[in-house]
């Protein structure tokens, strides 16, 4: 293999992987967003049950998906 084979296959390895870091950080983002509209619909008794209370999970429900 020439050196620029192997210069065209590194680099379509370094895409591949960015892709799936691309794809994870997505994956995230959907599971963030998810988890405070679930967090926003709970009841305060169900608060209780996690240890939080109403202005706690009022303030992490209203954070943008792509703050942790």
């Amino acid at each position: 293999m020439s050196t620029m084979n192997l210069t065209i296959t590194a680099g379509r390895r370094r895409h591949a992987l960015s892709w799936g870091h691309v794809q994870q950080t997505v994956d995230e983002w959907r599971r963030r967003s998810h988890s405070r509209s679930e967090l926003a619909t709970l009841s305060d008794r169900s608060l209780r049950d996690i240890g939080l209370s109403r202005s706690p999970a009022n303030f992490e429900a209203a954070k943008p998906f792509w703050m942790v």
